[in-house]
């Protein structure tokens, strides 16, 4: 047994004692696990925008027990096996790659992907839609849904389409809120929620066209947001000053230095 086996056995061997043994790990069920995945998977998630390696390497231990936990508890319940888990994942790889465990020949990345949403359509699946969890966030789910959209051909040919599409939307956002302001009724304001929407996925499909993750563009500027903040409010407090009782005029200006000296 190579030392990867052998470390893995060590974690399911420890897993089924700590099912035995431990009060806490016994009462676990699918259910109280489901929100602490969620929250690992956004603390490795986390540690990836970061290049955190260190992190990253804790947080896939941290999953990985996870992937565990809910196997054990699916054999105690006969629902599936850990083993079935993993040859089932293994049996869907070698299905889903015909052009490495078959005589399929694919020239690029994206026949790869339009190989794998209609191997998936003969599997069963009804939509080129249908794998995309609806639990997902809202930008990583705009994302996802214009990745699967393209794989049938549903897709601008250039760029500079998509831009003018973000500008057909930002002229419908305006002339939303301008009704909006005229008449605050409720109907008006879903208009400008929609329009709203609408310019956020043009804006999403915009970033996929630059091949840059928008999830990941925003999650930099919140970033940086946080430190220049935090930054804003220490060189007030050194001036023996709070944010609370500057004008927007002063805090501009310590944000405007701060941003100097960034550049």
């Amino acid at each position: 047994m190579d030392q990867t086996s052998k470390a893995f056995e060590r974690l399911v061997g420890i897993m089924d004692d700590l099912r035995e043994k431990c009060p806490w790990d016994k009462k676990q069920t699918i259910d109280t696990l489901r929100s602490m995945t969620i929250e690992e998977t956004y603390e490795l998630a986390e540690a990836i925008s970061g290049h955190d390696w260190s992190g990253i390497r804790e947080e896939l231990g941290d999953l990985l027990l996870h992937i565990v936990f809910y196997a054990k508890i699916g054999r105690e319940q006969g629902r599936f096996t850990l083993e079935e888990v993993i040859n089932g994942i293994c049996d869907k790889l070698i299905s889903r790659h015909p052009h490495i465990y078959g005589d399929v020949v694919v020239k690029d990345e994206e026949e790869v992907k339009r190989n794998w949403e209609k191997l998936k359509l003969k599997e069963g699946k009804t939509s080129v839609l249908s794998g995309v969890p609806t639990g997902l966030p809202s930008m990583v789910k705009a994302m996802r849904l214009q990745e699967k959209a393209k794989q049938v051909g549903f897709e601008w040919d250039h760029k500079e389409q998509v831009w003018e599409k973000v500008n057909e939307e930002l002229g419908e956002l305006t002339e939303a809120v301008g009704l909006w302001e005229k008449d605050l009724s409720d109907q008006n304001k879903e208009k400008v929620e929609e329009e709203l929407g609408d310019v956020f996925f043009s804006l999403v499909n915009y970033a996929r066209f630059l091949h840059t993750d928008a999830e990941q563009a925003l999650e930099i500027t919140n970033r940086k947001f946080i430190s220049r903040f935090m930054e804003m409010e220490s060189l007030a407090m050194t001036q023996g000053k709070s944010l609370h009782n500057m004008t927007l005029t002063e805090m501009d200006e310590l944000w405007n230095h701060i941003k100097r000296q960034k550049v």
